[in-house]
């Protein structure tokens, strides 16, 4: 079974302008997946296999050519960086030629591409799968949306989400990261992720993490930056502008997938995630990564921030366009209550109408109300 992913829109569309497509996101979120399934004509050749490596180490420019006139995709392309070169100068030379190119870490594609493909090539961000890809599964209850997650192989192969994040974490863990930094206790590294999962949806504190784990703020912070450049985890930034109020100036850190939260908090089954007292830290972080997935799948960088300020007014989610904004507030009850606008119409009356010219409570109820002032979503139907 293939779902459908929005982000094949964005591919139809960018085509005719770019010889060379960069797919990135997390591992196990579809990336061979999709472009296999897109790029049906295309010939594919994965990275991984060091026998292919050697093969095409003999002369990468020939077999470039060789393959790339009918398409070529070239799967987890941070493995062979020596190909970057020779693909700029395939690319320049035959315009026609299409290039797709997948990886699973940020940093590595970025820098390979800002290198030797800049201005030639398209970059997507495949996250896993989101709640309007996943249509037909709506029938699902929340807690079960929850804890399976986005990861294709949960919704796709039936294959139980707690087995999908123990073995993908598990695998990450002894390949990716040994492979990008040094470390020397993999226990305390364990800890550290297993920490950051519970503090979802909260502040970002390297201090109070390197006490707790036994190493150093620095190496927190390397920590950190590498779990993003490897889609386990990302920082939202907080919302800043001089309104006369002091405001949280710390990020606040989500994972890309709930499910995988949901096994580093020892959560098992639904029926666990139900009273969890991290069942509403949960359900932010799912509304949170949805806005991320909405805005990739079209082809658009990151445009959400949170506000917070010391008197403890906070707002979950603040999206920008141009010189105004969208607030939302995520509460993760099933019955609508008005205390849930009282920090919308705070930051509304604070910032001014002109500025917040949308707001909307994100809950877990059945009801949807799209009121003048303040509307009312079920976290099913954000986008609708």
């Amino acid at each position: 079974m293939v779902i459908y992913r929005e982000i094949q829109n964005e591919f139809e569309r960018l085509l005719p302008h770019f010889s060379v497509f960069v797919v990135t996101g997390p591992r196990q979120s579809g990336k061979t997946t999709i472009c296999k399934h897109h790029f049906s004509e295309y010939a594919y050749f994965n990275m991984e296999d060091i026998l292919v490596r050697e093969q095409i180490a003999v002369a990468p420019k020939h077999f470039l050519e060789q393959h790339a006139a009918k398409g070529i995709i070239i799967d987890e392309a941070q493995r062979f960086p020596e190909m970057f070169s020779y693909i700029q100068v395939v690319a320049d030379a035959h315009p026609r030629y299409r290039f797709v190119l997948t990886g699973s870490s940020n940093f590595a594609l970025r820098h390979q591409i800002s290198q030797s493909l800049a201005g030639r090539a398209a970059l997507f961000t495949l996250l896993p799968l989101s709640l309007s890809e996943l249509q037909e599964r709506k029938a699902a209850d929340t807690d079960t949306l929850m804890f399976n997650g986005g990861f294709p192989a949960v919704w796709c192969k039936q294959t139980p989400a707690y087995d999908v994040c123990r073995n993908y974490y598990n695998t990450y863990v002894e390949r990716d990261l040994r492979n990008l930094i040094n470390v020397k206790d993999i226990s305390k590294f364990q800890t550290f992720v297993r920490l950051c999962a519970g503090r979802t949806g909260s502040i970002f504190n390297a201090s109070a993490l390197s006490a707790e784990t036994g190493v150093s703020t620095t190496t927190i912070n390397e920590w950190i930056s590498v779990l993003e450049a490897s889609y386990v985890i990302f920082r939202l930034t907080p919302f800043y502008r001089n309104i006369g109020k002091r405001l949280i100036k710390t990020p606040k850190i989500y994972f890309y997938d709930t499910g995988l939260a949901c096994y580093l908090n020892g959560i098992e089954n639904q029926q666990h995630l139900v009273t969890h007292p991290l069942r509403g830290a949960i359900f932010e972080n799912l509304a949170v990564v949805e806005f991320l997935k909405n805005r990739f799948n079209r082809g658009k960088d990151a445009n959400i921030y949170f506000y917070r300020d010391q008197s403890q007014r906070e707002v979950d989610i603040l999206q920008e366009f141009g010189n105004h904004y969208h607030a939302f507030e995520v509460k993760s009850a099933k019955a609508f209550h008005a205390g849930f606008l009282d920090n919308l119409k705070y930051l509304k009356s604070l910032i001014g109408n002109d500025y917040i010219t949308k707001t909307q409570v994100i809950y877990d109820g059945e009801t949807d109300i799209d009121a003048p002032e303040n509307g009312m979503k079920n976290i099913r139907n954000i986008f609708e």
